[in-house]
């Protein structure tokens, strides 16, 4: 097992893919060993459906021999394939159906909903739950012990409730309260996630002020967590949160309601500031008509 692991690497891969009257140059991360290649073709964005056709073709190509010198197959693991566009998924249907002798797919998704039916149907579904909240404490009782950490009993249980059953926020979450303070006590809080607490500020900045200087504002802001890589979805549906918590009961529904459809619109988009900024647009629009109507 040792060996295998030492012939795993990390790359970033250039391709030069021809498309028609242009040439586009893509950078992408890689985890490859002579077996199998690993990546997340939604890295780059709405030019994922030329990465799925070339890494593939390449693949094929580069059949290994085994020691009867039959040809084998290449293993090609796709993360996120929920957040491939819809031309990407095509183009990985046919693909897959093309060089289905030479490659065997493993695809990796949180949303198998957002994966087309045609994809679906030519897989085989494992459906593999978010661990639980005893096995989150079992992996952090490891990693205490493994750095030498003393954890007060029930520690590790209130950073796994903290979680939501995501094992890495758990971690990352344990690695707060480690830079925080040490030794580690039975009462201490368990910070939120950075970003978290600015999506809260963010909300905090709508409710006071609704006006283009806010508005502006608030993209800034917005544009300055995309760039530290929190997805945009992620973003939106924090933000619905934190501003659900601030609104009257009557504006939820109507809320929410433009929360998905702009959710919807990112998704067929391109640019994902333009539709969390129309969002922000539309809730500042609406709740100051509320304010208009209720207080005058």
């Amino acid at each position: 097992m040792l060996w295998i692991l030492n012939l795993v690497k990390v790359e970033n891969r250039n391709w030069k893919i021809d498309a028609g009257s242009r040439t586009i140059d893509l950078e992408l991360t890689t985890l490859a060993s002579t077996n199998h290649v690993e990546l997340s073709p939604s890295d780059v964005g709405f030019q994922d459906r030329y990465i799925v056709q070339e890494i593939i073709k390449e693949m094929a190509k580069n059949r290994p021999i085994d020691t009867k010198g039959k040809k084998g197959f290449k293993v090609l693991v796709l993360n996120e394939v929920d957040k491939l566009s819809r031309e990407a998924q095509h183009s990985l249907r046919r693909t897959m159906e093309k060089y289905s002798a030479s490659c065997r797919l493993i695809l990796c998704c949180n949303s198998s909903s957002k994966v087309t039916e045609a994809i679906r149907s030519r897989c085989l579904n494992i459906r593999i739950n978010a661990p639980s909240a005893e096995q989150i404490v079992k992996v952090l009782e490891f990693v205490g012990k493994k750095e030498g950490l003393q954890l007060p009993s029930g520690f590790a249980a209130r950073i796994a409730e903290k979680s939501n059953r995501n094992l890495r926020r758990a971690i990352l979450s344990f690695e707060t309260c480690r830079v925080q303070q040490y030794p580690f006590t039975s009462n201490q809080a368990i910070p939120p996630m950075d970003w978290e607490e600015y999506i809260s500020e963010i909300a905090t900045d709508i409710m006071k002020e609704q006006s283009p200087k806010r508005l502006f504002q608030v993209r800034g802001k917005v544009y300055e967590l995309l760039i530290n890589c929190i997805p945009p979805e992620i973003v939106l549906k924090r933000l619905l949160h934190e501003l659900l918590k601030k609104l009257d009961a009557e504006l939820k529904h109507e809320i929410c309601h433009w929360a998905a459809y702009y959710e919807h619109r990112m998704r067929l988009g391109q640019k994902a500031i333009f539709h969390i900024e129309a969002f922000v647009a539309k809730f500042m629009s609406i709740y100051k008509a509320f304010l208009i109507a209720t207080f005058g």
